[in-house]
């Protein structure tokens, strides 16, 4: 990005020397210019894919969304950098993507931040606009939201601010979170009315969440009329541009956490009054095309006010002085979701997805305590282990391959992956490489264990700490299960860096019984390495190889141990889940673990003690959803 772009409507200081009235003039008409600056409001919903009439949704009642659509930019191809709210709000509010920042990737977690990456409401704020975020933050790091705004909470608004001075105002409407899926929602549309997509099966219970999605819908685009009629009561509806998006993609089944299209798929529409149209990178009433994600919008807002964009923001500006054009691709990934344990890294065009899957002896779906509140997935659960399913609506509770890549158009549900597809090899080839080079790009953090003290912007960027390009190729050979890779495996375990190490163990974890020449290697490292997460991996590969006394030992310490972080117990615990019938000697440590005070490790320990002792059942919630609610007060996005 130029110098010039940067600056946006700035004015260099004119010269002390210059003199006669027609200067000065002109020097005050020209600042009088660069103060005049756009107000900005941003109306944000949860959870939401575009279940919108005007992206062509025929049982969608959202009538305010589509007349801010018809006078204003519908982006058609919109996507969340992370399929759930607490990583893809770091990524908006920093421009930084959450992988370049662990454990900002991971959902919830406290990412190092304050300090060092700068936000775009401080930014806002240097180039005197007044801030405000009403009410949700969920950053994902250490930032203050206090610090940051002007005002954040539930009274802030733009009519507090300065007489003269512009305002950045976030509005954010909670009525369509997944917590409000778990009750039903009556309204215009029936159960009977809505379509059940192909990976699930056809159910009333599933057709009632997806009738109670829709009607929250609704309800949400009446929040969002509302917002704009206040607007235009005030006055000030020609002077302020205004973007809705959903924080991130849907909750239906298989969508929020997960890297498929229902997962990062948004809704964005952004009206540009005719007094601010040249900012504007289309016409009223006009769609893009090309894919856009929300890496972009912080350098976005700042280059409609004519701010800088802080060399650390990835994104791209999509208007402004600062627009840099048309993008490609938009990038996804997802880490640890809740509970459960996964890396997935995804690529689309708008048409094309391209998925890699670095743990794919994982099943898509994991149970989860949070999300099983949701009476389509208690059902989707049950109908599986009832063995109930054909083979597409089963396929998400098995292991998946590597790479995945579906041609939405052809197959809007996804459930047709044509990897193999000769004809398309070209395409996946660009796509691979795009992919690999976005993680090179942007220092991608998703390969070093949770809890790792490589984890973080600044410490993943020391020299020599980090060795992506290693982790890559050996997180390619491990996912790819090929037993010719057994030799660099065996080799990996005696590396000085513990991420390659890591990786190193989850190759053979993945080899599964052809890893065998390998057992007293992981032995020693199960036994006595100084990265929590290495032996816990040791100790699942060790136990898939019969030598499950002594591991489930070890896991059941880590779990227990008091002086291990949280995210090694949880590990740990996961790990435990996964073997079976052989973690029971493990009980006991995993019911110590359901009374530990965490958002986590008691959802996740209770489900392994219900699976163990027989007494699992789908309908029967594990999450204590209200005793959350009292103890911290807040969502969980």
């Amino acid at each position: 990005m130029t110098d010039r772009s940067r600056s946006g409507l700035s004015r260099r200081t004119v010269l002390s020397g210059m003199a006669g009235l027609a200067a000065a003039q002109s020097v005050a008409a020209r600042a009088a210019t660069a103060r005049e600056r756009p107000n900005i409001l941003w109306l944000v919903s949860e959870d939401n894919n575009p279940y919108i009439g005007a992206y062509g949704d025929r049982i969608a009642h959202t009538p305010n969304i589509d007349a801010l659509a018809k006078r204003g930019i519908l982006y058609r191809n919109v996507y969340s950098n992370a399929p759930v709210c607490a990583p893809t709000r770091f990524t908006i509010l920093t421009g930084v993507h959450s992988q370049s920042a662990a454990p900002a990737n991971h959902m919830r977690a406290n990412a190092k931040a304050f300090g060092i990456l700068p936000t775009y409401p401080e930014e806002m704020r240097k180039a005197g606009y007044y801030c405000t975020n009403n009410a949700k933050t969920d950053y994902n790091c250490d930032v203050d939201p206090k610090r940051v705004w002007d005002d954040s909470g539930k009274a802030a608004h733009y009519k507090n601010r300065p007489a003269g001075k512009p305002f950045m105002a976030v509005f954010n409407t909670e009525t369509t979170h997944e917590s409000r899926m778990f009750v039903v929602t009556e309204g215009k549309v029936k159960p009977e009315d809505v379509r059940v997509p192909a990976y699930l099966p056809d159910t009333p219970e599933i057709r009632r969440d997806y009738a109670s999605y829709y009607n929250l819908m609704e309800r949400m685009d009446g929040e969002i009329g509302a917002r704009l009629a206040e607007l235009e009561a005030a006055g000030l509806a020609d002077d302020t541009i205004v973007f809705y998006y959903s924080d991130n993609g849907g909750v239906l089944p298989r969508s929020k956490r997960y890297c498929t299209d229902e997962g990062l798929r948004c809704g964005m529409v952004v009206h540009f009054p005719p007094k601010w149209a040249h900012l504007a990178p289309a016409s009223m009433g006009s769609a893009i095309e090309a894919p856009v994600s929300y890496v972009d919008l912080a350098p976005t807002v700042l280059s409609l006010a004519g701010a800088p964009i802080p060399a650390a923001m990835q994104g791209k500006a999509l208007a402004g002085a600062g627009a840099t054009g048309p993008q490609r691709y938009a990038f996804g990934m997802r880490n640890r979701m809740d509970e459960r344990y996964d890396f997935v890294r995804t690529v689309t065009d708008g048409r094309y997805r391209y998925i890699r899957n670095y743990m794919p002896f994982l099943p898509l779906v994991q149970n989860q305590g949070f999300s099983w509140l949701m009476k389509s997935y208690q059902n989707w659960d049950e109908l599986h282990r009832a063995g109930k399913l054909n083979a597409v609506q089963r396929r998400a509770f098995e292991p998946r391959s590597y790479e995945e890549f579906y041609d939405l158009k052809a197959d809007p549900d996804g459930i047709d992956n044509r990897i193999a597809d000769a004809a398309l090899a070209p395409r996946i080839a660009a796509m691979r490489a795009a992919l690999d080079a976005e993680m090179l790009r942007v220092n991608d953090n998703g390969f070093i264990p949770e809890s790792s003290p490589l984890e973080g912007y600044v410490p993943s960027r020391a020299k020599g700490v980090y060795p992506l390009r290693r982790a890559m190729a050996l997180g390619q050979a491990a996912a790819r299960r090929d037993p010719r890779k057994l030799a660099l495996f065996r080799a990996s375990l005696a590396d000085r860096n513990e991420v390659i190490r890591y990786w190193g163990a989850l190759g053979l974890l993945m080899l599964d019984k052809a890893a065998a020449p390998a057992a007293g290697q992981l032995a020693g490292l199960m036994r006595s390495d100084p990265s929590g997460p290495v032996r816990v991996v040791a100790a699942e590969a060790l136990a898939g190889l019969g030598r499950s006394e002594e591991s489930v030992s070890v896991l059941a310490a880590l779990l227990e141990s008091g002086s291990q972080p949280i995210p090694v117990r949880l590990q740990a615990l996961n790990a435990l889940t996964r073997l079976g019938p052989l973690a029971r000697p493990a009980l006991p440590a995993l019911r110590a673990a359901a009374t530990v005070l965490n958002e986590y490790l008691p959802n996740a320990a209770n489900y392994a003690i219900q699976q163990l002792e027989g007494t699992y059942d789908p309908r029967k919630p594990i999450f204590d959803y209200e005793g959350l609610m009292r103890s911290v007060g807040r969502i969980n996005g």
